[in-house]
């Protein structure tokens, strides 16, 4: 009786034996017509199915294309992943416009105005009395009342 391991290693196998050939007849293609960067090119392809049976990358990448296509099924056909993808959706939305209204409440100034002072007025100084043209703007701006 035969295992179905060894079954599977065998169908592995004759598929990578069948990509390798179809690449090694690209490859000697590709060297004739276009050159040896083509060629080698070429060749770099030919190697990764080989490759890619020893490490067992091969049935890897079958299962991870499998399991996206039953995936993809459910999506289709399934109400309830529907509905999940619905909420997602508006959680999305949620998360969109509280981040619209967080920085609209961040650019309001939350604590109240504090009253200006009534008192009597100082004159004060010039704070670059060393510089004349600093002065004169001084000047100017208590003249219009901007202090």
């Amino acid at each position: 009786m035969w295992e179905s391991g060894a079954v599977d290693d065998a169908a592995w196998a004759a598929l990578t034996l069948s990509l390798t050939v179809a690449g090694s007849i690209w490859t000697w293609t590709a060297f004739r017509r276009r050159g040896l960067a083509s060629g080698l090119r070429a060749l770099a392809f030919t190697l990764l199915p080989v490759a890619a049976y020893l490490t067992k990358t091969l049935q890897l990448v079958t299962g991870i294309a499998s399991e996206i296509g039953t995936w993809v099924g459910n999506l289709v056909w399934n109400p309830l992943v529907w509905s999940g993808v619905l909420l997602g959706g508006a959680s999305l939305v949620l998360f969109v416009v509280s981040g619209m209204l967080r920085s609209r409440q961040a650019g309001s100034d939350p604590a109240p105005a504090k009253p200006l002072k009534q008192g009597r007025k100082t004159t004060s100084q010039p704070v670059l009395a060393d510089d004349d043209d600093m002065a004169e703007i001084e000047a100017l701006l208590r003249k219009r009342g901007i202090s």
